[in-house]
């Protein structure tokens, strides 16, 4: 049994069965020519939790300081960046000690209280919890009752 084609369903056929050819042929070679993982596993990303007032640009501007940004990679127990090399464990309590410094943009007021950076060695994610905590902030208060008191007739 013969079944009847005509010629543009054909044409459109052969097209969708060489885009699906040369799409599996370039995932080929793009993985081919990847980094190996022989040299590490590399950073794939910053992710922030528990941040609410705190922008997570600003968090993760600090964590990226801190040596965990792109084109850095672990191999090991060591992080190897692009200007240094430093054991996986300083690297995070570096971490977390600048996602504690970061500020609310346009102050000086940092309410990150608790910082806690986890680092998947196999995958290269970074997770970051945060904690703010506004009760510990020392917020400079004027006094003006003399002020006040010098407004008042008597």
């Amino acid at each position: 049994m013969f079944i009847k084609v005509r010629r543009d369903t054909l044409i459109i056929l052969i097209l969708a069965f060489v885009l699906i050819l040369s799409g599996r042929a370039m995932t080929y070679v793009a993985f081919a020519s990847s980094d190996s993982v022989e040299d590490g596993v590399p950073i794939a990303g910053v992710m922030i939790k528990g941040n609410d007032i705190v922008p997570t640009s600003s968090i993760k501007s600090n964590i990226q300081a801190a040596g965990f940004r792109e084109g850095s990679y672990i191999k090991g127990n060591t992080l190897i960046t692009s200007q240094r090399q430093l054991l996986l464990s300083d690297a995070i309590e570096n971490a977390e000690q600048f996602a504690k410094q970061s500020t609310i943009p346009g102050t000086s007021i940092a309410p990150i209280n608790v910082a806690d950076v986890q680092v998947d060695t196999s995958t290269g994610n970074v997770v970051v919890n945060v904690v703010e905590d506004f009760s510990v902030i020392q917020v400079n208060v004027v006094n003006n009752t003399k002020s006040a008191e010098a407004n008042v007739e008597t």
